[in-house]
């Protein structure tokens, strides 16, 4: 053991000992190394300083003569764009001087040209002239030969004449004057007579325009049938009763049809009196209203009804009378005034229909001058027979004229109202204008149901005949039925058919339908393409 331990140390000893004489061998020629290593790297250091030296000297001396190349460039885009801007300015001052030139002789040419027609007018002139003096000289020659031959029957007369006393000579001539100015009254009096008839067209057109656009009423058309609602269908059995006895005393108090039918949550009264039908009206109302339906209630509300009905007509003819500014009326006539408004002729209501009439008399009475109270007056009265006429015999005419004699009314309105429907012949301005303002009132669209339902019936008429036709897909009347507008199937009519059609469609029009003015007939044929994106 002891002898591998001095071994080992041995061994360690002898490494040591290498160690240390081949570091001090190699030293010195590390050192060596190391000073030849530094002054090869100071060498390349200076060799690389020179070479950026002599690169920073060469690219320096490059920016020189790039700055210098640039410059140079300016300097040659600038003359280039010098002389550009020369050539252009000289070019445009060429042009100018063309157009100028140009104009001018423009200019001349248009000068020659005036000059050249003035040359052909004054040519053309100077014919006319020549031409109008030679008509006129020979114009002059015939008068100058009239006048010869005039002055030859004027001698010749006077010869025969001077034989001829005063008072003969004075009626050959005044004959003779009045043949010859014959023709020239007779045209001079049938000019004027034109004359007057357009401006009184005119002036009437003009008047009745005016009065008609100042006079605006709300409606003057009603219905004829009453209906009243119901709160719930029970209702209905208690007005009719037990085994009806309620209906019947209520048909037999007020004269009416009391309809209870499967109409929901209401009855229908009918009557072909309008007063008793709205007593009827107001007493159902009332009884429904109270709950307590009974005989006795019946005839309680039934007579309440009355009097209110009463204080109601009277309360409509006030009304009536102050909307077309009468404030004297007797309350006879106030009273026959307000049962007009439970009146109806065709569907329009005759006291609205009488203050609007005496509105409309009372405009054109201003407009022409007229007695305007009298003819309002008349207007306001004209119907006033119609407020009675179920109890009397005679037209509603006559039975007004007998009510306003009896009630003291002037002859003045007694006479408009005789006349306004034609039963005899209107003597004054006033009744001219009442018969005037009631054919307006009447006549206007939708005024009176019957002219309404003709009016609806032409235009279904039109729709009826454009539809008849084979490709037509629509039609539709418009402006009041003064054209009709037909959509075609694109299909089955093309362009020339559509054409074709529309003057078939008017032909067939003129052929079976009546109408007033013209119609026209507009046929559209419209295609369309539809496709979808996905």
């Amino acid at each position: 053991m002891e002898w591998v331990l001095s071994v080992a140390l041995a061994l360690v000893i002898a490494s040591l000992v290498i160690a240390a004489a081949w570091k001090f061998l190699l030293i010195p020629q590390q050192q060596r190394l190391w000073a030849h290593w530094q002054e090869e790297q100071r060498k390349l250091e200076q060799a690389r300083q020179e070479a950026e030296a002599k690169l920073r000297e060469a690219e320096q001396k490059w920016r020189e003569a790039d700055l210098k190349l640039r410059d140079a460039d300016t300097k040659l885009r600038d003359a280039d764009l010098r002389l550009r801007e020369q050539l252009q300015r000289e070019r445009e001052r060429l042009e100018q001087e063309y157009r100028e030139r140009r104009e001018e002789l423009q200019r001349w040419e248009r000068r020659l040209l005036q000059r050249e027609e003035q040359l052909e007018r004054r040519l053309s002139q100077l014919e006319q002239r020549e031409h109008s003096l030679q008509q006129q000289e020979r114009r002059l020659q015939t008068l100058q030969e009239e006048v010869e031959r005039l002055h030859r029957q004027a001698q010749t007369e006077l010869e025969r004449i001077a034989s001829l006393s005063p008072d003969q000579a004075r009626q050959i001539i005044l004959a003779r004057v009045e043949e010859e100015l014959q023709a020239e009254i007779a045209r001079r009096l049938h000019e004027a007579e034109e004359r007057f008839k357009q401006e009184a067209d005119t002036l009437a057109r003009k008047i009745l325009a005016t009065a008609m656009q100042r006079c605006a009423v709300e409606v003057a058309s009603e219905l004829t049938v009453t209906t009243v609602p119901l709160p719930n269908e029970d209702m209905k059995g208690r007005i009719i009763g037990r085994e009806g006895r309620n209906i019947r005393t209520f048909e037999l108090l007020t004269g009416v049809d009391l309809i209870v039918d499967d109409t929901p949550e209401a009855v229908v009264i009918s009557c072909f009196d309008p007063i008793r039908r709205e007593i009827a009206r107001m007493a159902l109302e009332m009884l429904i209203a109270d709950g307590r339906i009974h005989p006795a209630r019946i005839e309680e509300v039934v007579e309440k009804a009355r009097q209110e009905m009463e204080h109601r007509i009277l309360q409509a003819g006030i009304e009536a009378a102050r909307a077309a500014g009468m404030d004297n009326l007797p309350e006879g006539l106030l009273k026959l005034l307000g049962r007009l408004k439970f009146r109806t002729s065709y569907g329009q209501n005759v006291l609205d229909h009488s203050v609007e009439v005496a509105h409309l008399a009372r405009m054109l009475a201003e407009e022409i001058k007229a007695d305007a109270k009298v003819a309002a007056r008349a207007a306001l009265l004209h119907d006033i027979g119609k407020a009675v006429d179920h109890h009397l015999e005679g037209s509603h005419v006559e039975i007004g004229v007998e009510l306003l004699r009896r009630y003291g009314e002037s002859e003045e309105v007694i006479h408009a109202v005789a006349a306004h429907h034609g039963d005899i012949p209107p003597q004054t301005v006033e009744a001219v204008l009442v018969a005037i303002a009631d054919a307006l009132s009447a006549s206007r669209p939708g005024a009176r149901r019957e002219s309404f339902e003709a009016y609806i019936r032409r235009l279904e008429q039109l729709e009826r005949i454009a539809k008849s036709f084979p490709g037509v897909d629509k039609a539709f009347v418009i402006q009041a039925g003064r054209e009709v507008r037909v959509i075609v199937q694109p299909d089955k009519i093309d362009d020339i058919g559509a054409t074709k059609l529309a003057r078939d469609i008017a032909q067939a029009i003129q052929r079976e339908a009546q109408y007033p003015g013209q119609i026209k007939v507009t046929v559209i044929r419209e295609v369309r393409a539809v496709e979808y994106a996905r």
